[in-house]
């Protein structure tokens, strides 16, 4: 898949909590084909103590209006940048990378989406695809409290959205793999979070002879696949999470 470098444009800046911030970006000419599961590594400058760009998954894509948005968590100087950014700042922008989710065929299956945290971003982008293809899904979010969910009202606005949360302030208290929505049928599972609970729903996955995708978060500093630092121990040996995933399926890890 084509890869380009550009200069995109802040469009709108949404702070979605203290520490997250929507970016919604813009191109003046056509952005490449991209997919639910990949993305893009953001430069980062003048902050002294950064010298890698920053990689970030693509939340919302649209081909028609040349844009693209990233939900940013603050966790360091980098991302610290990228969320004080202001509309009509310009970001340089390598992108698209990775391997995308596997998209099912149109108006087929029934599909379920779960995302632990920041973990849930791209499956916003997934689930859009997914409705516009005609597939029947259930998002499933998890987080320590309602106060840490992220953009609620547009996750529910794309479908049946469930939550669990560790303290009980919304949805079903616990943790995903304990939502009742798991005794439903899914002809496939897609699921993006911390590894402990993408280690859950795979073994619930294999249990129940549902095929299943992860999205991993691994470190990624180059997002070429020549620093390695993000190497995950597959069934086929070592693989460059940046370049062979983000996205896997089960069968591929050795989980």
């Amino acid at each position: 898949m084509k890869k380009v470098l550009v200069d995109l444009t802040i469009k709108e800046v949404q702070h979605v909590n203290a520490n997250c911030v929507l970016l919604v970006m813009c191109s003046e000419k056509p952005l490449p084909a991209t997919l639910p599961g990949q993305f893009a590594e953001l430069r980062v400058d003048n902050t002294p103590s950064v010298v890698l760009r920053r990689p970030i998954s693509v939340h919302s894509f649209d081909a028609g209006k040349n844009e693209i948005g990233f939900l940013v968590q603050v966790v360091g100087d980098g991302t610290r940048w990228l969320a004080s950014l202001k509309v009509g700042d310009k970001v340089n922008t390598l992108m698209p990378l990775g391997n995308g989710f596997t998209m099912p065929a149109a108006n087929g299956g029934r599909y379920l989406l779960v995302g632990g945290g920041v973990g849930s971003a791209p499956l916003y982008y997934l689930a859009e695809q997914l409705r516009k293809n005609g597939n029947d899904f259930v998002i499933l979010i998890g987080a320590r409290a309602a106060k840490d969910l992220y953009r609620r009202d547009a996750y529910e606005a794309l479908g049946r959205v469930e939550y669990t949360t560790e303290d009980g302030s919304l949805g079903e208290k616990g943790y995903v793999t304990n939502h009742s929505v798991l005794a439903e049928k899914f002809d496939g599972i897609f699921t993006c979070g911390p590894k402990p609970m993408m280690l859950a729903v795979a073994k619930y996955a294999r249990e129940n002879g549902i095929a299943c995708e992860v999205s991993l978060e691994n470190k990624m500093a180059c997002g070429l696949g020549a620093c390695l630092c993000c190497v995950e121990d597959t069934k086929e040996g070592h693989r460059c999470v940046c370049t062979d995933g983000p996205v896997f399926s089960i069968d591929e890890l050795k989980w």
